[in-house]
């Protein structure tokens, strides 16, 4: 049974170790602070005992293996056969029965403060009886604590009532440290069920609790047991329930309160005036009544200072005048929802209270303010107060010192011109008829305006201000910005904004520390022009420019996502590293000068006719389809763009022999693309890229079978590794000689050669027949061994042949390529006869091939096999897969010659298969 319970609340007890853990860690951390240039007596403490652990054992080993804490209790029980109970609780007796521990009737409760009713779960503790257990026990503990009785204090201190209650159940050592006055000085009761007895057994044991909150049905008689025995009580709050006017007069017994808050409550017996005289509460200084039922109230408070109000609807105008009026020394009032409040009451208020820094008269709608001065006012909260309007923002000019300004739903509210030099914060939110702001204050920080939609313009002077964000505001045209300090401004969607704009973010317009600018979705931005020495961070995305200028020469990222009409772009000087302008169909002139950028795309500027790049970090250019690029712009790029390693010229169709001479500027070319083309001679590129890996001529229809001599006869190109001749128009012939001399190729591409009829490598018989245990079955003696031998000295690298779609290629014979990997005959539409020989071949697709007969593959690594739509037979596919001791995945969907019932057989040709398809 006691097993059962602990298991239960294994994540009550987890949470409380944890806290445990980061009560410990903050200890640490506050005791090396005092430890680097102040005393701490918990570390001589320390000291002292770890002098005298061998003979006195002053010190208690306290260990918080809750699992194992817990099992050894449940065993303890089960061993005696009866529960026993519970130990002696010392200074702790005053718990049993209340709240901060649990009872033996089942009425418990918790400390943690939720917003519902709090239950505490007796099965979340359990009193170790280990104070007189055996020492050895606790040292084969999984962890240990040993700790001061000042270090414990440190460390119970950063624990709430809940967790204290649970560390008093450990051992007596605890339970002392944790009942210690100095963690219970202020007992919250909110949203707990507490019955007056146990109340009353708190206050009694902490008689010096300088601070309780209470709330729930009881609250009343609560409240009183806290103020007929709390003698040194300074804040009482108290919500909910039901106040009688005899709470009021026992006030006098509470002559140290200074705070109290009453909220929710609703007052009976027939009274619903608030008496609160001063000599009753001579210290209070804080009274709240939020949300309470009263009519009426009566204070005599010369040294109240904040009182709040707000919600209290039955409140009449006479009463807040009287209420407020006589606490001379108030410095907050909220009065809020006060539906009654009067501009005459405010302007009695004002004249009475002198220093009065806090207002709160949101939903007061008969307030105007047109007639108030309060002139030591900083924060003034105005929601929902129709009666504001323009001329109310003279009255709260004579603010000075105001800091603090909100007007929400101010629905009158045309305009607002202010000049409040210690204005730190403004928000003007859903004024729907606000079209003017003209704000002067040097130390504004924070502002936010939104859903205004009539504003129109905006003129701000501000030395403060970093970040102004004004999202959506569709009739905004006029910006005027002064504010030395700001770093990021956004206005996307901002429709009405002009280029005028520009000159507002440029050098010279006020913004000298702008970063980031935002600009999304200016409809009405046609031209952009910036010049910023400041300017980081620039988004255009989705404006209709057709013009770009930028001179920010610290920029480093531009964004220009759904600019489709850009026409003209200048970026000089920039600071960008990387550029992407395909995503501008329209471009055709175009200037670059940063010196950091080493990426630049422009792939798809069909109209780019224009180009000046000056990129002397400049690694990758992608100029696909890039038609009327010129050869001279071209060779000016390469001169003044050496480091370019990756070129891509595919579609430039403009490009000439002009052009490609000035590949000699690239000294580090490793990648060319010249697909699609016009080209015929490509010596230039032979002549100047010595150090090309990779080049690209898909479709290159003009090139003859001599263009590409120089690779296979005069060994240019030596570092070259990949080559794509797809779609090309090249002879079976030059073909051949390519692939027979070009043996540093590894990938090559044949797909769609038209030309290109067979594929043989040798002829089979002159390598002898390897089967999948790597036997060899020729007449002609050749040894395993004497295979592997040859194919390892082969000088052939290729690893990765395509040749997709090829429509004339008839016969693939590959005797023997050690280092093939990969091979791709797919959609060879008249494709009869594979016969392939390679000990490192994984991968071979034959789908689409509706001509194949014959197959034979003695291929040991194969581990894939694709053969949709391909006629090949029953028998001639086995004995193929025989050779194939590791094949794994062979795909026959669609072939009308092998049926469902075959796969038997097939998985027992090959005992390596793991995955079949098939067409059922």
């Amino acid at each position: 049974m006691e097993d059962k319970v602990v298991s239960g609340n294994d994540n009550a007890l987890m949470s409380f170790q944890n806290e445990m853990v980061r009560a410990c860690s903050l200890a640490s951390c506050s005791n090396r602070r005092r430890s680097h240039g102040e005393s701490s007596s918990a570390s001589a403490v320390v000291d002292a005992a770890n002098d005298n652990r061998d003979s006195h054992n002053k010190r208690i080993k306290i260990y918080y293996d809750f699992d194992g804490f817990h099992s050894e209790t449940a065993a303890a029980s089960s061993n005696t056969g009866t529960s026993r109970a519970p130990a002696d609780y010392g200074d702790y007796d005053h718990l049993r029965g209340s709240p901060l521990h649990p009872t033996n009737d089942g009425e418990d409760f918790g400390m943690v403060s939720t917003g519902e009713d709090n239950n505490f779960d007796s099965s979340l503790v359990k009193v170790n009886e280990g104070d007189d257990c055996d020492i050895s026990e606790v040292e084969d503990a999984k962890g240990t604590i040993d700790l001061s009785d000042d270090l414990l204090h440190m460390v119970f201190s950063f624990l709430d009532h809940t967790n204290l209650c649970k560390a008093a159940s450990v051992c007596r050592k605890w339970r002392s440290a944790s009942a210690h006055e100095d963690f219970w000085k202020r007992l919250n009761f909110e949203n707990w069920k507490i019955s007056a007895e146990q109340f009353e057994g708190i206050c009694r044991r902490y008689p010096n609790a300088m601070a309780v909150s209470i709330s729930g049905p009881e609250t009343y008689v609560l409240a009183m047991k806290a103020i007929s025995l709390l003698r040194n009580l300074e804040v009482l709050k108290l919500g909910g329930g039901h106040i009688d006017d005899s709470f009021f007069h026992a006030l006098a017994d509470s002559s140290m309160l200074k705070k109290l808050r009453i909220s929710h409550a609703t007052l009976r017996g027939g009274v619903l005036d608030i008496p609160i005289y001063h000599d009753r509460c001579p210290l209070l200084e804080t009274l709240s009544l939020k949300r309470s039922n009263m009519v009426q109230v009566v204070l005599n408070c010369p040294l109240l200072q904040k009182l709040d109000i707000g919600s209290c609807h039955k409140l009449p105008d006479s009463a807040i005048r009287l209420a407020a009026t006589s606490c001379p020394q108030l410095v907050s009032l909220n009065m809020s929802n006060c539906s009654c409040a009067t501009d005459e009451t405010l302007v009695e208020i004002s004249q009475t209270c002198a220093g009065l820094n806090f207002l709160d008269a949101s939903y007061c709608q008969n307030i105007t303010l047109e007639s108030v001065r309060l002139p030591m006012l900083t924060v003034l909260k105005l929601h929902s107060c129709e009666g504001i309007t323009s001329a109310s923002m003279t009255a709260i000019s004579h603010s000075s010192l105001l800091e603090v300004l909100e007007l929400y739903n101010c629905n009158l509210l045309t305009s607002v011109s202010l000049n409040l030099p210690h204005l730190q914060t403004i928000r003007l939110v859903h004024c729907r008829k606000f079209t003017d702001l003209n704000l002067r204050a040097i130390m504004l920080s924070s502002m936010l305006v939104s859903n205004c939609p009539a504003l129109q313009r905006i003129n701000i002077t501000s030395n403060s201000l970093q970040k102004l964000t004004m999202p959506k505001q569709g009739s905004l045209n006029t910006l005027a910005l002064q504010c030395q300090s700001l770093q990021e401004v956004d206005l996307s969607e901002c429709e009405s904004l002009t280029n005028s704009l520009c000159d507002v973010f440029s050098d010279g317009g006020g913004c000298l520390m702008l970063k980031l600018l935002v600009l999304d979705s200016c409809e009405s931005l046609t031209s952009v022009r910036f010049t910023s020495t400041s300017l980081v961070s620039l988004s255009l995305g989705g404006c209709p420019i057709t013009s770009l200028d930028l001179a920010c020469p610290n920029l480093e990222k531009v964004i220009l996502d759904g600019c489709d009409h850009l026409e003209r772009a200048s970026f000089c000087p920039v600071g960008l590293r990387s550029l992407n302008l395909g995503i501008c169909p329209k471009l055709n002139m175009l200037s670059i000068e940063a010196p950091f950028m080493v990426s630049l795309e422009l792939k798809g500027c069909g109209l780019l006719s224009k180009a000046f790049i000056n990129c002397p970090l400049l690694t990758s250019l992608d100029a696909s389809f890039c038609s009327q690029l010129t050869d001279e712009d071209f060779s000016a790029t390469t001169a003044s763009c050496p480091l370019i390693e990756s070129l891509i010229l595919m579609s430039c169709a403009s490009i000439g022999l002009d052009g490609l001479r000035s590949l000699y500027w690239l000294p580090h070319l490793n990648v060319l693309d010249l697909s699609y083309t016009f080209l015929v001679n490509l010596q230039p590129v032979f002549e100047s890229c010595s150090r090309l890996k990779v080049l690209k001529l898909q479709a290159c229809k003009y090139l003859t079978d001599t263009s590409l001599e120089p690779l296979y006869k005069e060994s240019a190109l030596p570092a070259l590794q990949e080559l794509d001749l797809s779609y090309g128009t090249l002879c079976q012939s030059a073909i051949e000689e390519l692939l027979a001399s070009c043996t540093n190729l590894i990938h090559v591409s044949l797909n769609g050669c038209v030309n290109m009829h067979d594929l043989n490598w040798g002829c089979r018989h002159t390598c002898g027949q390897i089967d999948e245990l790597g036997v060899v079955n020729t007449p002609f003696g050749a040894t395993p061994e004497k295979i592997r031998e040859a194919s390892e000295q082969s000088t052939r690298l290729l690893q990765n042949l395509n040749c997709v779609g090829c429509p004339n290629i008839r016969k693939v014979a590959i005797p023997h390529c050690f280092h093939l990997l990969f091979l791709n005959l797919s959609l060879s539409a008249n494709l009869k006869e594979v016969d392939v020989t390679c000990l490192n071949l994984c991968f071979l697709n034959l789908s689409n091939c509706r001509s194949l007969e014959i197959l034979k593959l003695v291929c040991p690594r194969l581990a894939t096999l694709f053969l949709q739509y391909c006629n090949v037979d029953e028998e001639v596919l086995e004995a193929a897969i025989s050779k194939c001791s590791m094949l794994e995945t062979l795909d026959v969907r669609f072939c009308p010659k092998i049926c469902s019932m075959s796969m038997g057989r097939l998985r027992a040709a090959c005992p390596s298969l793991k995955r079949i398809y098939s067409t059922s």
